[in-house]
């Protein structure tokens, strides 16, 4: 082995990321969001960073993987699956509320280590990549695309920071009704140019939801349009929907939980399902793909435990001729980078992918991306091409030390308790 790429050291850093109080269908966004930032420090220096969540449970994994992993090389990403399989073994305990937030089906601690490597797996990659003077993207066998498309998250949103409980407020105001929803995708087209728009669903009834998409139609004519309720409708309440916004609708998400329901639901409509709830491991694959339960799978290197097994489920999905999107959860400038490094590979990826980006006002890297015409230009610098800004890593991993565990597990339903009582609802 090249001493060079052997790893001498493993930094975690939890940290806690302000975070907007958007809606779903669980509740809201907390007023802070955890997320962990993985180092890879190699023998001669090179350091890749790597980013996921930060729950405690992930915390409890990615501990003894990172105690594992030096002496190991940097080229062996192959071995970490292996590696946490040995060291991590299942988690304390797989708490149902550990879902950051996303609703990606039913939680296992198999899901739980997959994300956890995911972070490894990048740092890796970006340490390689510097050590070679390659972008990752060569890594992966090389871009396909100089350019990836995102696009716009609509969420319904209440006014200030975590819903007005800290007495906080944030530029964009609330969005409760299709005028808000519009305006704020104004704003995302004015600021980012974004040219697609997806709508965080699953908030209020079906109906409320159909009027805001139709409004989004109206505003902007032609442009591909998304909703997803994160599985909260019965199937008749689906089929409502997409009989109603079948002449617009670019793709519905997830409109129904489990596979049964996407099937049945995807027997009696033409317009596509899409999901990142039913379909978040291969071992889902087989029965979804039979059933023609879904038309479009959302990737997520985060759940499916890296950008090389990302590119293995593009592969599947292409072989059956299923469509390809990106999901995304709130996340920070090295997760968006990974994304736009691995979505650059990716032939088939025939959908503007998603991002919560814009939604964030800190970050750990010292240059914000820049959206173009709602797309971000893939970079050509070694690694991932990003810079960490240890000063702002410390000052957000003194936020979650200094927090007394009420934030460290993201939790959008008890946070909407807080809301509830703070504006004395019931």
């Amino acid at each position: 082995m090249n001493p060079e790429l052997i790893v001498e050291e493993v930094r975690l850093a939890p940290i806690l990321i302000s975070d907007p109080p958007l809606l779903n269908t669980q509740g809201v966004h907390q007023s802070a969001t955890p997320r962990l930032v993985v180092e890879v420090v190699t023998r001669s220096g090179v350091t890749g960073i790597g980013e996921t969540y930060g729950d405690t449970t992930y915390l409890e994994l990615a501990r003894p993987l990172a105690d594992a992993l030096p002496g190991r090389s940097v080229t062996d990403v192959n071995g970490l699956f292996l590696l946490a399989a040995q060291v991590c073994g299942d988690s304390r305990a797989v708490d149902e509320r550990v879902d950051a937030g996303g609703l990606r089906g039913a939680q296992t601690a198999d899901k739980l280590r997959l994300s956890v490597v995911s972070a490894f797996e990048v740092a890796c990659l970006d340490a390689l990549g510097k050590a070679l003077g390659l972008p990752v993207h060569a890594l992966l066998g090389g871009k396909v695309r100089d350019s990836v498309e995102y696009s716009a998250y609509l969420f319904y949103k209440f006014a200030g920071t975590d819903g007005g409980t800290d007495g906080g407020t944030d530029d964009w105001g609330a969005a409760l009704d299709p005028a808000g929803i519009v305006e704020q995708a104004r704003r995302f087209d004015r600021t980012y140019g974004f040219r697609s728009f997806k709508l965080k669903g699953g908030v209020f009834p079906p109906e409320q939801e159909i009027a805001a998409i139709r409004a989004l139609a109206e505003e902007f004519p032609g442009r591909p349009l998304r909703l997803d309720p994160n599985g909260a409708w019965s199937v008749e309440n689906a089929l409502t929907v997409a009989r109603e916004l079948k002449d617009v609708l670019e793709y519905l998400e997830d409109p129904v939980t489990g596979t049964d329901a996407m099937a049945e639901v995807a027997a009696r409509t033409d317009v596509p399902l899409a999901t990142n709830m039913c379909v978040t491991t291969f071992e889902e694959v087989p029965e979804a793909f039979a059933r023609d339960a879904v038309r479009i799978v959302l990737c997520d290197h985060h759940y499916w435990g890296g950008l090389h097994r990302t590119r293995a489920l593009a592969e599947l999905c292409r072989t059956y001729g299923v469509g390809l999107s990106m999901h995304s959860n709130t996340h920070l400038g090295i997760s968006l980078a990974a994304m736009t490094h691995v979505a650059a590979t990716l032939p088939d990826l025939d959908h503007a992918c998603d991002t919560h980006y814009p939604w964030q006002t800190e970050d750990v890297v010292t240059t914000r991306p820049d959206f173009r015409a709602g797309r971000l230009t893939v970079s050509d610098s070694p690694g991932l091409g990003i810079e960490l800004d240890r000063d702002r890593l410390a000052e957000l991993h003194r936020r979650w030390l200094a927090n007394d565990g009420t934030l460290r597990d993201r939790d959008d339903a008890a946070a909407m308790r807080r809301y509830r009582r703070f504006h004395g609802e019931a």
